[in-house]
């Protein structure tokens, strides 16, 4: 029986480590078929570790340490973040795991810090820091918005910039936006509304407000961009898979001196019409291997939402790929018949 033991500082931290009813360690336990009991020592507590296999006993007291940091810095570890260390480290990448996790990008105003939850987010914290023009593409619940959102805040309160300025295409801009009650203000609104959200996380609703009437935050669709010189300022274009490439060009090209922006999306979630190209997908393909210029990718690994949400972008996934082949197969037929039909090439 192989058997290792890691110090846990306090009761406080060992309930967090444990969960609610022991969840987290029982799903240590059918993971790596090993047993994960707490130990009351005289000063603080332990984890101690037990199985007949070396390589897996080593493996969960990895799986202990890298969970007790992220308990240091959340309310409480859920099942999602669990089950994403325990890929990770079956994936062969627990010296990933050792890297993310410790830098603080802001605090909120109720005093919780912001921190990357994957190796995913802290590569694009890390390429929004390094680059001026960041696209961040990915799957919904990654924290690409979120997550820019905060560098946009930590830069302005480092007075690395002057301004946040956030912007979305709004694709309804026609119509069906006109009929809407309301003033430009109340019908553009709905389409902001996530940007608004995550501002009152960081700032705090009196703050949010009062940076905006100093036109220090500002919030508007994607066509306001044009004409427009943006300097010292921060820039995040949201939802840019609803972009077109002329729209897209137009925003990429009013990035002024002393200014960053960052580009977020979902190729799998465009609501332009059919046949549409997406302006994000004809950027990126555009500007690669441009200079200053990062193309972050997320994966269902880096979701930080509900457990459910990346298990149905894992089954969405799965469908498009049997789509995508049974119409190339249904092509490969067709091609078959009409040979055929010809009596074959000539």
């Amino acid at each position: 029986m192989e058997q290792k033991t890691v110090k846990i500082e306090n009761s406080e931290l060992t309930a967090k480590l444990f969960g609610s009813y022991d969840v987290n360690a029982r799903m240590l336990e059918r993971a790596f078929d090993v047993s994960v009991r707490n130990r009351a020592e005289n000063e603080y507590d332990a984890v101690v570790i037990g199985g007949e296999d070396a390589d897996s006993v080593d493996m969960v007291a990895d799986a202990i340490r890298y969970l007790k940091d992220m308990a240091q810095y959340n309310d409480e570890l859920t099942e999602q973040q669990v089950a994403y260390v325990i890929d990770m480290i079956k994936g062969g990448k627990r010296e990933e795991l050792a890297s993310f996790g410790s830098d603080c990008i802001c605090i909120t105003t109720r005093g919780k810090p912001i921190k990357a939850k994957t190796v995913g987010q802290k590569k694009y914290v890390e390429a929004i820091t390094k680059n001026t023009v960041i696209f961040g593409i990915g799957p919904a619940g990654t924290g690409k918005t979120f997550l820019a959102v905060a560098m946009a805040v930590k830069a302005l309160r480092e007075k690395q910039v002057s301004r946040i300025i956030l912007t979305r295409p709004a694709i309804e801009a026609g119509e069906k936006l006109g009929f809407l009650p309301g003033d430009l203000q109340s019908k553009i609104d709905p389409y902001l509304r996530p940007l608004y959200d995550a501002l009152f996380e960081m700032l705090g609703a009196e703050n949010y407000k009062r940076q905006l009437e100093k036109g220090v935050i500002e919030i508007a669709p994607l066509a306001y961009m044009r004409g427009r010189t943006l300097d010292d300022s921060f820039i995040i274009l949201d939802e840019a898979q609803n972009a077109t490439p002329e729209q897209m060009k137009m925003f990429l090209t009013r990035l002024g001196n002393g200014s960053k922006a960052v580009v977020t999306g979902d190729l799998t979630q465009t609501d332009l019409p059919s046949g549409q190209k997406s302006g994000l997908a004809t950027a990126v393909k555009i500007l690669a291997g441009v200079d200053d210029i990062a193309v972050h990718t997320f994966t269902d690994l880096d979701v930080v939402r509900h457990k459910l949400v990346q298990r149905i972008i894992r089954a969405y996934e799965k469908y498009e790929n049997t789509e995508r082949e049974k119409k190339a197969a249904s092509g490969a037929r067709y091609k078959a018949d009409r040979r055929g039909s010809n009596g074959g090439d000539k």
